[in-house]
């Protein structure tokens, strides 16, 4: 196992990383600074798990970042230059360069950094030990608080003492879920971590919305979240996000067979998992009082999560909604324990293919006005009570007996 300051012979990340032509010109252009591949980008190629932005930490002062990365021919852009963060566009792409930093002070949400020349104070202010991994331009892993042992059990693990990392920043609570969700061992928690995050979850109070919602978000889009969710659940964290929000909820979710729901059997090849990994549909599982306040969710957001509370027929629910929405609303009533017929995804595929078969043209004439809204309104109902079958003869009856008040 590998020990703090220790990394074993021969821990290298693989080519498709180090071979990277734009990330070269960026560590070569900082040299003969110090320049490192730091946090996401090595825990995930390690991991044989997507890389999509590569961050660098180096020993170089931004001012330095800016002038070595210019006269190389790149573009420094000072994106938080304050912080010691310079974006370096090499062949039209981002990278952010961040000067190894040690913290002055914190306030649980915020800190107040001082650049520093030690890789050793660049690593303790990190947040978990797998992402305090780094890596030079050959792809020889340093690891300098025993992250790779860690990334080899899948154990998320506060660097240094988790009391003092999360009162530095207790959104690192929300953190710690989210990273297991994705990253650690099923039954694996770190017990000193998860006892950290219980005595300080009202810290979280401290932490704006739209950075908690942030981070749901993409624990909930996690590929299993339903551990990482029961935790919080467990350390009193997540009735301090999400007032009336029920684990057990996103389990009965997981729980619904991708085939079926409730008694009825998916027609078809088609596969109903992709969609009960979709993040508003969890969040819709959990039953939380008001989750698009709570997380301040967009309008769009938020308007997703009322039709996932609609009370519609499903087939209702398919004609206004659409397909995909009426299915996760059957994925939720399933887990709550409410039957569907054997044919329910054919019901719902059915009835988000219908349009009405009258429009204002076909009573022109006959209904102007309040009066049209009305008799149309009516056919509608009329139409989706019959279950689309109603003829247009009939729907025109039903619309003129409505609008003319009869």
């Amino acid at each position: 196992m590998t020990t703090a300051g220790a990394t074993p012979a021969g821990t290298r990340l693989p080519e498709a990383i180090t071979g990277d032509a734009a990330l070269r010109r960026v560590l070569a252009a900082l040299a003969p600074a110090r320049a490192l591949i730091v946090g996401g980008a090595v825990r995930n190629a390690l991991l044989g798990e997507p890389v999509s932005d590569i961050d660098i930490a180096t020993d170089a002062r931004p001012e330095l970042v800016m002038e070595r990365a210019a006269a190389a021919g790149l573009k420094p852009v000072p994106t938080g230059i304050d912080h010691g963060t310079v974006t370096v566009v090499a062949d039209g792409r981002g990278f952010e360069v961040t000067s190894f930093r040690r913290d002055v002070a914190t306030d649980g949400r915020r800190a107040e950094v001082a650049f520093s020349d030690r890789l050793e104070d660049d690593a303790s202010r990190r947040d978990f030990t797998i992402n305090a991994l780094y890596a030079d331009a050959e792809g020889e892993v340093i690891d300098p608080v025993g992250g790779l042992a860690d990334l080899a059990t899948r154990r998320l693990r506060f660097v240094g003492d988790p009391d003092q990392r999360i009162a530095e920043d207790y959104l690192r609570i929300l953190r710690f879920f989210r990273f297991h969700a994705w990253y650690g061992r099923r039954g694996g928690a770190d017990p000193a971590a998860l006892a950290a995050c219980a005595r300080h979850a009202a810290g979280l109070s401290r932490i704006s919305r739209e950075r908690i919602g942030a981070e749901m978000r993409k624990l909930l889009s996690a590929p299993a979240p339903v551990e990482a969710v029961a935790l919080m659940q467990a350390a009193g964290v997540l009735a301090q996000l999400l007032p009336g929000a029920d684990a057990g909820g996103l389990s009965a979710l997981e729980a619904v067979p991708d085939g079926a729901a409730g008694p009825g059997r998916c027609p078809g090849p088609r596969d109903i998992s992709g969609q009960k990994m979709d993040w508003q549909l969890r969040l819709a599982a959990l039953g939380a009082e008001d989750a698009a306040g709570a997380l301040r969710l967009s309008r769009a957001e938020a308007r997703v999560q009322e039709e996932l509370r609609s009370a519609l027929p499903l087939d209702e629910a398919a004609y206004r909604l659409g397909e995909a929405r009426a299915v996760q609303l059957a994925l939720l009533r399933a887990s709550r324990g409410e039957g569907l017929r054997a044919d329910w995804r054919e019901q719902i595929g059915f009835a988000a293919a219908q349009v009405l078969p009258i429009s204002a043209a076909d009573l022109a004439g006959r209904l102007s006005g309040p009066a049209l809204g009305r008799g149309l309104k009516a056919a509608e109902a009329a139409w989706i009570g019959s279950g689309f079958r109603l003829p247009v003869a009939a729907l025109v009856d039903v619309a003129l007996q409505a609008g003319d008040g009869t």
